[in-house]
């Protein structure tokens, strides 16, 4: 006689759940297994689906930037103006490189700014075209006065000759005239001699022989003869002294009146300076300087240079002991 609740039914009974219960955890997970996998299948979709419409995009800005170089090249040269190009040129740029940033990647915001450019380019094409028309314009009307100018050449070959040889003879006088004006001024030039530098002493004793003490030399006056010169103009005339020392600088103060001149397009230092009314008679100038009280002339010989209408008129010389 069999007993129903025998150990071996009981364990018959557990198998039985145990293994119901692995069947159902096993169409689980199958169900989702498949889940994921259709979903990893629909997320593959949707970026091959983005990374297309990325690739398009990329594509059309690179056409357009393309076409865009072109006309800015051409517009250029056809002289026209390209500021407004460059600055889509810009704006395209800046678009293709926040193409990069993929999580902000708008198709229809890209498909609108695409439209944009490609509204902007039809309309330079109409731009190109009249600058095209213009030139075309310009070069026929160059052509015509080209012509003409040929015509007037030729017309005026004989005329251009005789002028050539006329500038030639003026040029030619002209070169003769102004070597004798040289020559004349050379010839005008003042001429200073008998250069003298005598040494005035503090009590007004003049001592000449151009030898002489720095104790005893208050004063220098500088002593000198203009000859008469028929060419020379009689008016007012500005004689320039330097006075150099025995190393040839320039003695110079301009509290005592020294300055700055032109000699020779270069700018030069000098002692004084003064204006004269020139006679043409031999006349005699004497020009008085002084260092000052607490100033002495060191030992040595000193050079004396006149100068006057933009020439050296003269130099003398005398010693300090």
């Amino acid at each position: 006689m069999n007993n129903q609740n025998s150990p071996n039914s009981s364990n018959n009974s557990l198998l039985k759940i145990l293994l119901g219960l692995a069947a159902v955890v096993i169409l689980v997970l199958g169900y989702m297994l498949f889940n994921a996998n259709q979903k990893t299948e629909s997320q593959e979709s949707i970026i091959n689906q983005k990374i297309e419409e990325l690739t398009a995009v990329r594509t059309r800005l690179d056409s357009i930037s393309t076409q865009l170089d072109a006309k800015i090249a051409e517009i250029k040269e056809l002289g026209g103006k390209v500021e407004e190009l460059e600055h889509l040129k810009a704006r395209l740029n800046h678009d293709k490189a926040e193409l990069k940033n993929t999580s902000k990647f708008d198709k229809n915001t890209y498909e609108e700014k695409i439209q944009e450019y490609i509204a902007l380019l039809s309309e330079k094409d109409q731009q190109i075209n009249k600058l095209r028309s213009e030139n075309e314009s310009l070069v026929k009307e160059k052509g015509i006065l080209t012509q003409e100018k040929e015509g007037v050449v030729r017309e005026n070959t004989g005329l251009r000759a005789e002028r050539e040889v006329l500038t030639q003879s003026v040029t030619e006088e002209r070169s003769k005239n102004e070597e004798l004006s040289k020559k004349v001024r050379i010839g005008a030039q003042l001429k200073a001699i008998n250069i003298q530098a005598l040494a005035v002493s503090s009590r007004g004793k003049v001592q000449d022989g151009g030898n002489y003490k720095s104790k005893k030399m208050n004063q220098l006056l500088i002593i000198f003869t203009l000859p008469s010169n028929p060419l020379t103009e009689q008016n007012e005339k500005e004689i320039i002294l330097r006075i150099l020392d025995p190393t040839g600088a320039v003695i110079s103060d301009s509290a005592l009146g020294s300055g700055i001149f032109q000699f020779n397009g270069i700018e030069t230092a000098y002692t004084s300076k003064k204006v004269i009314e020139y006679t043409s008679n031999d006349q005699r100038v004497e020009m008085l300087f002084s260092r000052g009280e607490n100033s002495r002339y060191n030992a040595g010989n000193y050079t004396i240079e006149l100068y006057a209408e933009g020439f050296k008129i003269g130099q003398g010389v005398f010693s300090v002991k």
